[in-house]
């Protein structure tokens, strides 16, 4: 089901390389994406056929950032395991916390956790903003993502409190995205980020993407995450 073809030609490209066995948990984390997938919403069937281009290396074009693996690694509201899974399996020795409200996805990525063995692995079934006031969580981890469909102030409010001082947020988003960079750049300021770049992410006969790349130089003040609903409903 994955085109190992693809995947290590377009990896080593980026300069990045995975093992036989890693590649095998691949293909058995894809198994089981698409078995579950019939019966609850993961991802959109139509993309399981294209599952390299449209998960997998979407998932590991955030690892082009990161000169070595992170120690740890939050991937809010994870849903499929996107991109926290794929990093997971990049990365054996990182700590890679998959957070995910909805009960019956946390239990899929909890399966997935324990058929792949990655001990490494921990999931956390509550929302972001509840995560983000926890001491165990916040400011600890050197990277911190959302695949989400949220714009990026909200998505600020959720990520950089999470992010420890010196680590970074990484958002994957579509490819014209000026508008919204602006629009969050108070929300980035007030949560201790600074903008870094947007990188274009080149996909093979994909369209191009972005990458936003957001430093953590302050802590975040105590105020924030705000309550559950409030930073989608009223970004900074």
């Amino acid at each position: 089901m994955i085109d190992r073809e693809l995947l290590q030609t377009t990896l080593a490209e980026w300069e990045l390389t995975l093992s036989a066995s890693q590649i095998d948990r691949l293909e058995q984390y894809v198994t089981l994406l698409t078995q579950w997938s019939e019966r609850m919403n993961l991802v959109a069937p139509s993309t399981l056929p294209e599952v390299t281009k449209r998960h997998l290396l979407d998932s590991f074009s955030l690892a082009t950032t990161c000169q070595q693996a992170p120690a740890s690694l939050a991937d809010i509201g994870s849903g499929a395991g996107l991109p926290g899974i794929p990093l997971a399996i990049l990365w054996p020795e990182t700590e890679v916390l998959l957070i995910e409200s909805i009960g019956k996805k946390a239990e899929f990525l909890r399966h997935v956790a324990q058929e792949l063995q990655l001990d490494h692995v921990l999931v956390e079934v509550e929302r972001a903003e509840v995560v983000g006031r926890e001491r165990r969580w916040r400011e600890h981890f050197e990277v911190v993502t959302a695949r989400a469909v949220a714009n990026l102030a909200t998505l600020a409010e959720y990520c950089l409190p999470l992010c420890k001082i010196g680590g970074m947020w990484l958002a994957p988003k579509g490819f014209e995205i000026e508008p919204e960079v602006q629009d969050a750049e108070q929300a980035i300021t007030i949560l201790g980020g600074q903008l870094r770049a947007v990188y274009n992410v080149n996909i093979p006969a994909e369209p191009v993407r972005s990458l936003v790349v957001v430093d953590k130089i302050a802590a975040t003040p105590l105020t924030y995450p705000r309550t559950v609903g409030t930073p989608s409903k009223k970004p900074l």
